[in-house]
């Protein structure tokens, strides 16, 4: 078992996970390759990921290029995560025996693993103004339980190493 050192701290940023919804890492439906949703090059700065924007695929691997025909859909439950306007599976996820642990893109991995990694976790009193339910507050129970950090850890390690493969 490998030694890690364990931040002491993580105090929530009051980031949602429509934050990480810019770039988004998906397996290609044609070569099975690493490839990457963004939106298109006319509406990079009209609009906003939370408001869905235009959006297209893009695979270094095979060359593919699709553009989405409509806005996002967000699914949640059993099986495999897929983004919300192809319907692709999402490349950074990572099976444990309590769940699927994914993320959106590298961003999302690491602000995961910054919050599991820490022996003390932080969030804004109730009484602040900003955002409720940040993409951490929204982590599943077993992803945030203690008992579980290091199983999520290795999980997040596979999910980070299945890009340099």
């Amino acid at each position: 078992m490998t030694v890690r050192s364990v931040p002491p701290r993580f105090r929530d940023p009051q980031l949602t996970s429509y934050t990480f919804l810019t770039s988004v890492l998906v397996r290609c439906p044609r070569c099975a390759a690493p490839a990457r949703i963004g939106p298109l090059p006319e509406t990079a700065h009209g609009g906003t990921a939370a408001s869905g924007g235009q959006r297209r695929v893009l695979c270094p691997g095979c060359g593919l290029s699709r553009r989405a025909g409509r806005g996002p859909v967000f699914r949640y439950g059993p099986g495999p995560a897929v983004d919300p306007w192809f319907g692709f599976p999402l490349w950074l996820q990572a099976r444990t025996r309590h769940g699927v642990l994914w993320a959106y893109n590298l961003e999302h991995l690491d602000l995961i693993r910054r919050f599991v990694a820490a022996s003390l976790r932080e969030r804004a009193p109730w009484y602040e103004t900003g955002r409720k339910m940040t993409a951490v507050a929204r982590l599943p129970a077993w992803v945030q339980r203690a008992g579980n950090r290091d199983e999520v850890l290795r999980a997040i390690d596979r999910a980070r190493g299945s890009l340099l493969h």
